[in-house]
C-alpha cells in the first residue's frame, strides 16, 4: 500500500467520520493539521460541554487521556476514542485517588475542588471540578467559612487564591510546559516588543501571571485576541494555540513567550492516528459504571455553575 498524502488522509477521515457517525473534538494545543479537521476545537470547558451535548455515536478525542475520560463520563453511552493511547498528562498523574483520600481524612470538612486536568479516579473523590476558565467562579461559589482543597495544579490554585483574597489548601502539582515560562522570558519579550500586550495561562507561576496584562484560559485568549485593538500579542502558553490565533486573526502578530512551552503529549496525535482511530475504532476509553457515576456529579455541577 502506498503512503497516503495529507489530502488523501483528510478525505478518508471525512468519509469514515460520516460512516461511523462520529464527531472529532480537538483541544487548542493539538497540531495545526489536527485542529483543522476538528468538528469542534476548544478549551477544556468548551470541550466538556460539547462532549455532554454530542448526538453522534462516536467521539474521537484529540487531546490527552483525562479529556477523553471526561467525555466518556459525560456521554457514557457513546464510544470515546483516544487516537494515541499514550497521550497522558503529567499534571494529572501528580495526584492519585489514594493520596486524595488520605488528605481528605486529615481535612474531613473541606470542600474538594479538582481541576479537570485530573484522572477519572480522582474525580470520584471530589466535590466539584473546575477548568482554568471558571476556577475563580467555582471557588467563589463555596462559602468562605469552608476550607477548600484545590488540586492538582498549585499555580492555578495560587492564582485563584490571590484573585479572590482567599486561602486554599494547594496540592503540589503543576504543568511542566507552563512552568518553563519565566519572568525573565516575559521581560525579554516585552523589551523586544514594547507595544505588545501580554496574555498568559493561569497554569503559569503566580510571579509570571502578575507580569501579564491578562491571564486567560485558551478559550479566553482566543476571545481576547479577536476583540483587542492591539496588533502585537505576546502569548504565554503551549505553542499549539498559536496556529488558531493566527488563523482567526491574520492581521495580528502573535509572539510566543517561549519556544520551549511545548507539551509533548499534546503533539502525539497526528492525522494518520485520527484515521487509524476511525478505521479500527481504537483506542476506546473504558470506565466502570461506578467511576462514571461518581465522577459525573462533580463535572455536571461545574457545568451548571458555569
Amino acid at each position: 500500500m502506498t503512503e497516503l498524502n495529507q489530502q488523501e488522509i483528510v478525505e478518508l477521515i471525512n468519509k469514515l467520520r460520516k460512516e461511523r457517525n462520529a464527531v472529532i473534538l480537538v483541544h487548542n494545543y493539538q497540531l495545526g493539521e489536527v485542529q483543522d479537521i476538528g468538528d469542534y476545537v476548544g478549551d477544556s470547558l468548551g470541550l466538556s460541554i460539547e462532549a455532554r451535548d454530542v448526538e453522534c455515536d462516536v467521539i474521537v478525542f484529540c487531546g490527552v487521556r483525562f479529556m477523553a475520560e471526561t467525555a466518556k463520563i459525560l456521554s457514557p453511552d457513546k464510544t470515546v476514542l483516544l487516537p494515541v493511547a499514550e497521550a497522558g498528562c503529567p499534571m494529572a498523574d501528580m495526584a492519585t485517588a489514594d493520596q486524595l483520600r488520605k488528605l481528605k481524612q486529615q481535612h474531613p470538612d473541606a470542600v474538594v475542588v479538582a481541576y479537570v486536568n485530573s484522572t477519572a479516579e480522582v474525580k470520584t473523590e471530589v466535590d466539584i471540578c473546575c477548568t482554568s476558565a471558571n476556577a475563580a467562579k467555582i471557588v467563589a461559589s463555596i462559602p468562605e467559612d469552608k476550607e477548600v482543597i484545590f488540586l492538582p495544579d498549585k499555580n492555578l490554585g495560587a492564582n485563584v487564591a490571590r484573585d479572590l483574597g482567599r486561602k486554599l489548601l494547594l496540592w503540589p502539582g503543576f504543568c511542566p510546559s507552563h512552568m518553563r515560562i519565566s519572568k525573565e522570558m516575559i521581560n525579554q519579550r516585552k523589551e523586544e516588543f514594547p507595544e505588545a500586550v501580554v496574555i498568559v495561562h493561569p497554569e503559569c507561576a503566580p510571579e509570571v501571571v502578575e507580569m501579564a496584562d491578562v491571564s486567560l484560559s485558551t478559550g479566553g485568549m482566543l476571545k481576547f485576541a479577536a476583540e483587542t485593538d492591539a496588533k502585537q500579542i505576546i502569548v504565554g502558553t503551549e505553542l499549539g494555540i498559536i496556529h488558531r490565533l493566527k488563523k482567526e486573526n491574520p492581521d495580528k502578530m502573535f509572539i510566543p513567550v517561549s519556544e520551549q512551552a511545548i507539551c509533548p503529549n499534546m503533539k502525539l496525535i497526528e492525522l494518520h492516528d485520527v484515521l487509524n482511530a476511525l478505521e479500527n475504532m481504537e483506542t476506546e476509553i473504558i470506565l466502570t459504571p461506578e467511576v462514571i457515576a461518581k465522577a459525573k456529579a462533580s463535572i455536571v455541577k461545574m457545568i451548571e455553575i458555569s
